[in-house]
């Protein structure tokens, strides 16, 4: 699947639920991760393949760091991170679960060769659907709740650079017009 990038309109749009749990949602999830494999991330969210759907995917076993831990529990037990990932979270509900909040380096897909400071809760509260339609919980903190809000975001039409400062954005300007070019130049040649 093709990554949207900056200045397509899906990325500002607010996502819709997913009512309808079958084989096509499923495919629909494998070719997230294919994709998200291939751009080398570690999450990919449906609007980000140009699907306005509420649906985003997950892999922290391809986190950069794997020194650094990766604390979890899901539906209130610890489980080992390989039972977990891949992670694929239908119709998410997120909600911090702490008031520590930290600043780190975020990049996303959508924004190629852009990385940018952000402020973001420590730890978060997951529900979500899984692709049969159960509902789950997983509790996190770290780099994976920064990359849940991080997803989550991007199915209520926020992407990183909304979180930056005027200072930040004015840092990274020329980077997002030349993106912003070649997605109106793309969009140009799909009509």
């Amino acid at each position: 699947m093709r990554v949207t990038q900056y200045g397509e309109p899906v990325l500002k749009q607010k996502a819709e639920d997913i009512d309808i749990f079958n084989d096509e949602l499923e495919t629909l999830a494998n070719d997230m991760f294919e994709t998200m494999c291939e751009a080398n991330g570690i999450g990919l969210a449906a609007p980000q393949v140009g699907i306005s759907k509420r649906m985003f995917v997950i892999d922290m076993r391809r986190r950069v760091d794997t020194d650094s831990e990766c604390n979890f529990t899901l539906d209130g037990r610890y489980v080992p991170l390989e039972l977990a990932m891949p992670l694929v979270a239908v119709n998410p509900e997120v909600e911090n679960a702490g008031m520590y909040v930290e600043t780190a380096e975020e990049g996303c897909l959508s924004f190629p060769g852009i990385y940018a400071e952000v402020e973001r809760f420590y730890k978060v509260r997951l529900t979500y659907n899984d692709l049969r339609g159960l509902r789950h919980e997983i509790v996190c903190d770290g780099l994976f709740a920064r990359c849940i809000q991080h997803e989550n975001d991007h199915l209520d039409g926020v992407t990183f650079v909304d979180r930056l400062s005027s200072k930040q954005l004015l840092k990274i300007s020329s980077k997002l017009k030349k993106i912003k070019r070649s997605s109106r130049d793309f969009l140009k040649g799909q009509k």
